[in-house]
C-alpha cells in the first residue's frame, strides 16, 4: 500500500513537501517514483529514486525545483517542491517500481498510490 500526503493550496513561488508512506513489502528493495496528472492532461513522470536512494532522475520540467528523496528506515519517499508554478497544479501520485532502479516509464510501475492534490495559485 502507498499513502501519499502533503498536498494543498500554495501560492506561486512557494514550497510544499509531499510524502508517501509504503507498507506491505520490504521498502528498501524497490525504486519509487512520483507522477502527476493535471486536469485534462495525461499522467506524466515527475521524479524517481533507486532503492538505495543513490540514483535519482527528475523530469526536465521540474529539474532544479523539485527533489525526490527517501528514508528507508521510515518506509517513506518524499518530493520537495520549491519555486512552484501555476503549471505544477495536478494530482500527484507516488508509485513503486518493479525493479530497484528508477524509471520514467509508467509500464515499470507495479503499484500506484492514491493521489494528493497540489494547487498552485497566482
Amino acid at each position: 500500500q502507498l499513502q501519499a500526503s502533503g498536498g494543498g493550496l500554495v501560492q506561486a513561488g512557494g514550497s510544499l513537501r509531499l510524502s508517501c508512506a509504503a507498507s506491505g513489502r520490504t521498502f528498501s528493495t524497490y525504486a519509487m517514483g512520483w507522477f502527476r496528472q493535471a486536469p485534462g492532461k495525461e499522467r506524466e513522470f515527475v521524479a524517481a529514486i533507486s532503492s538505495s536512494g543513490v540514483g535519482k532522475i527528475h523530469a526536465d520540467s521540474v529539474k532544479g525545483r523539485f527533489t525526490i528523496s527517501r528514508d528507508n528506515a521510515q518506509n517513506t519517499v518524499y518530493l520537495q517542491m520549491s519555486s512552484l508554478k501555476l503549471e505544477d497544479t495536478a494530482v500527484y501520485y507516488c508509485a513503486s517500481m518493479r525493479s530497484n532502479w528508477p524509471s520514467r516509464l509508467p509500464i515499470n510501475v507495479d503499484y500506484w498510490g492514491k493521489g494528493t492534490l497540489v494547487t498552485v495559485s497566482s
